[in-house]
């Protein structure tokens, strides 16, 4: 028998018994051992400090400012509750918003922060936290509310009052839904020939979204007008018409959705969430009250 073959033969075979073992071993350090639990992605964003959000470039709930920062009253929130969780920084990865749950559940990123409404197909797909605000519709009148409006139905009941509405909005459907007939409508372009129709005593009230509302009474600066802030929202086909929205995560993750709301319902009893959201158009109007995305979730 040749030696050398025999000894390169045995090396080889030395060899490549070194390799598989240095290769198993790899692969022990890197998997979880058996009986241990996979880090989490709460746990992974403590240890690395930082956490990779989506979101939609929509205001006011979260959007990129010229200079490049992320903000928005949905991004507001999560900063203050995630460094809390002892995660500072925040990664923002803009996409188009129906591209955010399929890249939460692709793991593109850990956290949803676009201010999303809660509903139950949604919930299907992921895992919501408590909202973090609720928008429905809002009324505004001259100083006073002298025909005493504080909702949809109460227009329909003075055939003499007059609203202003944009041309198309949904507004015009709930209107109709809610009784008011077509002539006490003032159909108007845009938001600010509202506020000019109700200026003028064309109409009596105006009504759209609540931060839409309140941004066109801030830029307005008309202490003749005012805000009914005590407005009923409108129930079309049994239902209210406000929205809540809140942050969202994967369904493996019900462990960070549990540590944020503990947080976000620190903020609410603290009354820092309102001043938290107030700077992008909120009001005590839009808090969430006690709502929770259990009960948001349930068809």
């Amino acid at each position: 028998m040749n030696r050398r073959r025999t000894w390169a033969a045995a090396w080889t075979a030395l060899l490549s018994a070194a390799l598989l073992a240095a290769g198993c071993a790899q692969q022990q350090a890197a998997s979880p051992r058996a009986g241990e639990a996979a880090e989490t992605t709460l746990e992974k964003a403590k240890r690395q400090g930082f956490v990779t959000v989506g979101f939609a470039n929509e205001k006011p709930y979260a959007y990129a400012t010229p200079d490049g920062k992320l903000t928005g009253e949905a991004v507001e929130v999560a900063r203050v509750i995630l460094k809390r969780l002892g995660i500072p920084e925040i990664n923002g990865v803009l996409t188009e918003f129906g591209s955010l749950i399929p890249g939460l559940k692709a793991k593109r990123f850990d956290v949803i922060t676009a201010g999303m409404y809660i509903t139950p197909q949604r919930a299907q797909e992921v895992a919501f936290a408590n909202p973090e605000y609720g928008i429905g519709e809002a009324l505004a009148v001259k100083k006073g509310n002298p025909l005493n409006l504080r909702s949809y139905p109460d227009i329909a009941a003075q055939p003499q009052a007059r609203v202003a509405v944009m041309s198309g909005a949904i507004e015009m459907e709930y209107l109709q839904q809610s009784g008011v007939k077509p002539s006490q409508m003032v159909v108007v372009p845009d938001q600010p020939s509202a506020v000019a129709a109700l200026q003028a005593g064309r109409a009596d009230a105006i009504t759209m979204t609540g931060p839409s509302l309140q941004a066109v009474l801030d830029s307005a600066k008309d202490p003749e007008l005012e805000r009914v802030m005590d407005f009923v929202q409108p129930v079309i086909d049994g239902k209210s018409v406000r929205g809540y929205g809140a942050a969202a995560f994967r369904k493996e993750d019900q462990d960070f959705v549990d540590a944020y709301n503990r947080e976000l319902q620190k903020l609410k009893e603290s009354g820092e969430l309102l001043h938290i959201l107030e700077p992008f158009g909120f009001t005590e109007q839009e808090l969430p009250g006690e709502e929770t995305a259990a009960e948001l979730s349930r068809p």
